[in-house]
């Protein structure tokens, strides 16, 4: 007689749920699909020459030291080297202010290890990005959902919504997954006298900075809470700041960094010591090879170039082949743009009729913690060609319209 697995689950599983972004990618997979659903990055732009001549340089020079057990708050040079980016960019920090996780969708679990507990409020912006939401509901987080405009999450009503005490605040301040846009400065300065005002720290999440190929930076949130700390040599203020080489580099790698008040990264430090001992060794010391010597910054240029013709291209082509009721936005950065249909339009329901004509999306309503969006949908631009752009948009522009016509 088999064991009745059901009952053997931990009832927090009830709360896990498949991606709904992988789910589509299955059916996505077949070549003669063009695919705007991943987040994925250009192939063509993965250093594959430079991780090589890393990987040969390690294993020649430190491979016994590469391939062992390491420390779980990372390689130290990798992480030095992390501080050396963020002084560059006005924060002051030290390697206990930094943590090496495997990717950034791990220092998200880690951090829902540490903070909540059953029946905690996470403020997230409304739409927020869905891993974010599936690492945080299995630790029976409950969200609080402020609405976003094209300047990003709407400080007016984040006052409001911290009265209800939420554990932390999650924002997603550089062309937003999934919907491309950027928190202005302003709101930024509002969001930490908030988080002051009310004792709430702020996860940010901060994967796509450096890919800004339009406008002027705007400093991290973390960096203006440095400067209103005074910008003491070892950071202790209220940001947690997540970001990745996954963007940069290569999403394989799995690396990425949190940098925090050393307090809390020394929990971080042992909620990962249950999780994995630490990142890999291998991955670290090679990735730190290839970004020595300013060698990211000569490559985001690249990134950057090529993200930009590809958004350029799949902005025309929105504005060629979409009916007047359907709405986007510019993204200034970043991988992703989002749309609107009319709000009778479910774009769930009508995406078999997309997925015959060889083209995906993903639907909207996922990235909503409290519900909505049933009309809207998330497209990447940086992994298709501009030839496959500008078919794929043909395409969907295609549906839409049979879509409003049948429903009119």
């Amino acid at each position: 007689m088999s064991i009745a697995w059901e009952k053997r689950y931990a009832s927090r599983t009830q709360k896990q749920t498949s991606s709904a972004i992988r789910e589509l990618l299955k059916l996505t997979e077949r070549p003669d699909v063009i695919s705007f659903a991943g987040g994925l990055p250009a192939p063509e732009v993965f250093p594959v020459r430079q991780v090589q001549e890393a990987c040969e340089k390690v294993l020649k020079e430190n491979g016994s030291r590469a391939l062992q057990y390491g420390p779980t708050e990372g390689y130290l040079p990798l992480r030095e080297l992390i501080c050396q980016d963020a002084a560059q960019n006005g924060l002051k920090i030290t390697p206990d202010n930094v943590l090496i996780t495997s990717g950034s969708q791990q220092a998200l679990d880690l951090l829902g290890k540490i903070f909540i507990n059953r029946g905690d409020h996470i403020l997230v912006e409304s739409p927020t990005y869905l891993g974010a939401l599936q690492a945080w509901s299995v630790y029976g987080a409950e969200y609080v959902a402020v609405p976003s405009d094209a300047d990003g999450i709407q400080t007016d009503y984040v006052q409001e919504a911290l009265r209800v005490s939420p554990k932390m605040m999650y924002i997603l301040p550089n062309f937003q997954n999934p919907t491309g846009v950027t928190i202005s400065r302003d709101r930024r300065v509002k969001i930490l006298e908030l988080a002051e005002q009310f004792g709430v720290p702020v996860i940010e999440d901060d994967p796509y900075g450096q890919l800004r190929f339009e406008g002027v930076d705007i400093p991290s949130t973390i960096k203006l809470d440095g400067d209103r700390c005074g910008n003491p040599e070892e950071y202790n203020g209220n940001v947690i700041y997540l970001s990745t080489y996954s963007k940069i580099l290569a999403p394989g790698l799995r690396l990425a960094w949190v940098i925090a008040p050393a307090q809390v990264i020394r929990k971080m430090v042992i909620a990962k010591q249950g999780a994995d001992l630490h990142t890999p060794s291998f991955t670290q010391y090679v990735a730190y090879e290839v970004a020595r010597d300013g060698f990211i910054n000569r490559h985001v240029e690249l990134i950057r170039r090529i993200y930009r013709e590809r958004r350029d291209v799949m902005l025309d082509s929105m504005e060629e082949h979409m009916p007047g009721n359907v709405h986007w936005t510019h993204p200034q950065g970043g991988l992703f743009l989002w749309a609107s249909l009319p709000e009778h339009i479910n774009t769930t329901t009508i995406f078999p009729q997309v997925a015959a004509e060889k083209v995906a999306y993903v639907p909207g309503d996922s990235f909503f913690p409290c519900g909505g969006g049933e009309n809207t949908l998330r497209l990447n631009f940086s992994n298709a060609s501009p030839e496959k752009i500008n078919e794929g948009i043909a395409r969907l522009g295609k549906v839409f319209k049979k879509v409003l016509l049948q429903q009119s």
